[in-house]
């Protein structure tokens, strides 16, 4: 097992005032050799580039697989063949949440874990409790799905409210359960996510620094339509890179959305995400195939030049303009919190 982040250490360097903590705004394109990828660079296994993940020290291939999507197959064996083959391939970030199609997909991802496999991984989950007794439930459940002993990164799920830093940070709220799981080596680095707006997660971070504490890893939408409306890149991007967090880039697709805008190729889609100063691009993987063309875009990656990013953001700029392709931002149809408030505690 990993070492225990030291969140006091952590906390000293973070433990500037709001100001300082966003002056990490950049006002020209990430793109465009501002921060370049290769800052992060970490070696590679069996072909595929990996990154740093922010100050943990650890090591995370470029590409990760997705969790959702393990869950929905109607083959069992099938979801456990494409965790593999994925492990296999090279990329060792899984990520997975307590919530997803009802607790499947960490039950597969537990099987597929098995014999060995577990040693390959980098395993991040989430949970959605935001209070104490919720939070330490889920973390127990997730485990023994997960039949591991600990979770690489633990993630809050779904800050997409702006009252959320404050209950997770509250009195019983539930940091504290995390903070005592990884206390007992149950979690090694923390974290968190969401979809909705760069906004609330600008505030949990400011709260977060008001608590002296400072997330290993955030997880957040970045892809080429996210360039256009409400964007991670241009507004938390730059701040989780002046602060040594992680970037988790997720939805490099946008759930299939931007496939549909007819705009994008799934290639164009992780390659633009891959471009950007991320630590890894997870990406939903249906089958082995899509694992292969993951694991084929990775290990022949070159970032997009000047000239190419130009084409892609014109190619998507009026379909991106009103957020339509992007309803994880400007609707509940992604939000399973909202659907199930019982989750949150």
């Amino acid at each position: 097992m990993g070492h225990l982040t030291d969140s006091n250490s952590n906390a000293k360097s973070a433990n500037v005032n709001r100001r300082d903590f966003l002056s990490g705004m950049l006002t020209t394109s990430l793109l465009a050799g501002v921060v370049a990828p290769e800052l992060w660079a970490a070696g590679e296994e069996n072909g595929v580039p990996y990154r740093k993940l922010g100050r943990t020290g650890e090591r995370v291939s470029m590409v990760g697989l997705g969790g959702y999507h393990i869950g929905m197959q109607s083959d069992e064996q099938e979801s456990i063949r494409i965790i593999r083959a994925a492990l296999e391939g090279g990329i060792n970030f899984l990520d997975n949440c307590w919530d997803y199609n009802g607790g499947a997909s960490e039950l597969r991802m537990g099987k597929a874990l098995r014999d060995g496999y577990r040693q390959k991984a980098f395993l991040m989950t989430k949970i959605d409790g935001q209070t104490k007794k919720a939070a330490a439930v889920q973390i127990e459940e997730s485990l023994r799905r997960l039949e591991t002993d600990h979770i690489d990164l633990l993630q809050f799920h779904e800050v997409i409210r702006m009252t959320d830093p404050e209950r997770i940070f509250g009195s019983a709220g539930g940091m504290e359960a995390v903070l005592a799981a990884q206390k007992a080596g149950k979690v090694r680095f923390i974290g968190f996510t969401g979809h909705k707006n760069p906004a609330m997660h600008l505030h949990m971070l400011e709260t977060a620094d008001t608590h002296k504490f400072h997330f290993d890893a955030v997880q957040m939408p970045l892809n080429a339509m996210d360039a256009h409306y409400e964007s991670f890149e241009q507004k938390v991007l730059p701040v989780l890179l002046k602060n040594e967090i992680g970037v988790l880039g997720m939805k490099p697709m946008g759930a299939g959305l931007l496939l549909q805008s007819k705009t994008l190729t799934p290639v164009e889609c992780l390659r633009y995400a891959m471009s950007l100063p991320t630590s890894v691009v997870i990406t939903g993987c249906q089958s082995l195939a899509d694992v292969q063309q993951a694991l084929m875009v990775a290990r022949n990656f070159q970032p997009l030049n000047a000239a190419e990013l130009k084409v892609l953001l014109a190619k998507t700029a009026a379909a991106a303009q009103n957020g339509e392709f992007e309803g994880y931002k400007n609707t509940n149809n992604f939000d399973g919190t909202v659907h199930n408030p019982q989750w949150l505690g």
